[in-house]
């Protein structure tokens, strides 16, 4: 298996992983070709890489982050559903065995100062 995303929990924390840190690089790399983003204060959508990558770069600009709850992950083969607070998103195994984003529909927020500081 190459690196990446083992389950879809595991994606979810690598995602809030990235936006943490601010890594627009890693955020992008866990989107498949094709994949739709949904996210922000105001809600944008983003289809296809080059707009998730433009959309993800707002947000960082913007100091947005993502919190990874996941309370429930409904799998059927290679394709999961995953419910939280923060998000419902659809996840898929690629053949490589790495889990990425299809349909990303996320509940951002301003990092609160003392988030911005770690």
């Amino acid at each position: 298996m190459t690196p990446g995303a083992h389950t879809p929990e595991e994606l979810e924390s690598l995602l809030e992983d990235a936006f943490v840190t601010g890594d627009a690089e890693g955020v992008f790399d866990m989107f498949q070709e094709g994949a739709v983003l949904v996210a922000g204060v105001e809600p944008r959508e983003a289809r296809g890489v080059h707009a998730i990558r433009r959309l993800v770069e707002v947000l960082l600009d913007r100091n947005e982050t993502y919190v990874a709850e996941p309370s429930r992950v409904v799998q059927a083969r290679d394709t999961a559903l995953v419910l939280g607070e923060a998000g419902l998103n659809v996840v898929r195994r690629g053949g490589d065995g790495a889990w990425q984003y299809a349909i990303a529909l996320l509940s951002s927020h301003q990092a609160a100062p003392d988030e911005e500081e770690r």
